[in-house]
């Protein structure tokens, strides 16, 4: 059986990198975040990544859970295999579709220019632009590339329309133009409201990311969990589906104790996380490996438990409070075992009566049949026994103590 690696070397990488300096000094708050993606085949959603951009315009919609007076974006070339030249970005109100609402569209700068080179690996952060928004407000961010990007940095299960035209199309408020149409986002991977609120990140696979969520309609378990704290604070959804929180895959993220430090810690303002990652470990782990979900690491509990204490000692050593979720019941899912339900059985006793997290959030039960507690309840089921419907969402995002956020 795999044993998680615990050398200094990782430890150090959780735990002792600061937070930038805007999250404990300025008032920028994450207002919205995804979690970033190497550019790989189509996993989930057929996607733009691998081909990336060439005189593209790339229209993206997302909904913040924070309010302001000024607002600024965030984009990321972490998976490039060159230098990503931006020729320019603009941020509005959304409209209908790909529409921007008139007298909202915002030209972007970088350090005053209108365009931007980000290096191999890095990202970069807009200037901030006077846009006031509410809460639970969507926002149109337009990117354009003159030239060829390469395969592109993205998120691949974004449950939301993406829009795509030849040109620049920077200043367009129809949307005639944004024919082609995608199911991830590129590049953008976080909106900051200038704001004083601390923000609540939510980290986990495609349950928190939301499959079977309905698309553009914003009802993942983090937009459910949202809406019930009304803008009090901003809840960031950093999931991605397919991922493990031990062993890292081409497709489907970086292992969850190496993205935890930038997906989580390094975002501006956050003060709580709400944890729900394992069953990919746990279910991948028993069967053959494909080229997306290869190696096929064998995980047990206590496995699972080791990963969960390193990410309570980096978020403790951040200041952040964590959550621990229990993983969701799966039985009649496709390539559930009676091994791996074993597992999930001892991970959830572990996270309900070990007292190692700040405070639990009971997920299964949330969700559970009544009358089979090992299988989600028939009106919260997707249909493939795993995932949760939109109805299964809000139940877990109801399940959820505010006053432990």
């Amino acid at each position: 059986m795999w044993k998680i690696a615990t050398s200094a070397a990782l430890i150090a990488a959780l735990t002792a990198l600061p937070a930038p300096a805007d999250a404990e000094t300025g008032r920028w708050t994450a207002g919205w975040a995804s979690a970033v993606q190497q550019p790989s085949p189509d996993v989930w959603y057929p996607t733009w990544a691998e081909k990336g951009f060439t005189d593209h315009s790339v229209r993206q919609v997302v909904r913040v859970t924070a309010g302001g007076s000024q607002l600024r974006i965030r984009l990321s070339n972490r998976y490039g295999g060159t230098p990503l030249r931006l020729t320019g970005a603009s941020v509005g109100k959304a409209g209908t579709g790909a529409a921007v609402r008139a007298g909202t569209l915002r030209s972007l700068s970088f350090a005053r220019s209108a365009s931007v080179s980000i290096a191999t690996g890095g990202q970069a952060a807009s200037d901030p632009v006077r846009l006031a928004v509410e809460p639970g407000e969507r926002l149109t961010v337009t990117l354009y590339f003159q030239g060829t990007t390469g395969p592109a940095t993205y998120h691949n299960l974004a449950q939301a329309t993406a829009y795509r035209a030849t040109g620049d199309h920077l200043r367009d408020l129809g949307a005639a133009a944004f024919a082609e149409t995608n199911s991830s986002w590129f590049y953008l991977s976080g909106v900051d409201v200038y704001g004083d609120t601390a923000a609540v990140a939510t980290f986990g696979d495609s349950i928190t990311d939301g499959y079977g969520a309905t698309q553009d309609a914003d009802d993942r378990y983090p937009d459910a969990l949202a809406s019930r704290l009304a803008g009090r604070r901003p809840v960031l959804d950093l999931g991605i589906a397919g991922n493990r929180l031990l062993t890292d895959s081409a497709c489907l993220g970086e292992r969850g104790l190496a993205r935890f430090r930038w997906d989580v810690l390094d975002r501006p303002r956050v003060k709580s996380v709400i944890v729900l990652e394992g069953i990919n470990d746990i279910l991948l782990g028993l069967q053959e490996p494909t080229p997306c979900t290869s190696p096929a690491v064998k995980v047990g509990a206590d496995d699972l438990i080791g990963g969960y204490r390193q990410l309570i000692r980096a978020a403790h050593a951040h200041g952040v409070r964590i959550i621990g979720g229990t993983l969701l019941p799966a039985k009649g899912y496709a390539y559930l075992t009676d091994e791996a339900e074993r597992i999930r059985d001892a991970v959830n006793t572990w996270i309900r009566t070990s007292g190692a997290f700040d405070a639990v959030v009971d997920f299964e039960r949330a969700v559970a049949d009544p009358a089979d507690p090992d299988r989600i309840r028939p009106g919260f089921d997707s249909g493939d026994h795993l995932h949760p419907n939109p109805a299964g969402y809000q139940a877990m995002a109801d399940a959820v103590d505010l006053r432990t956020l």
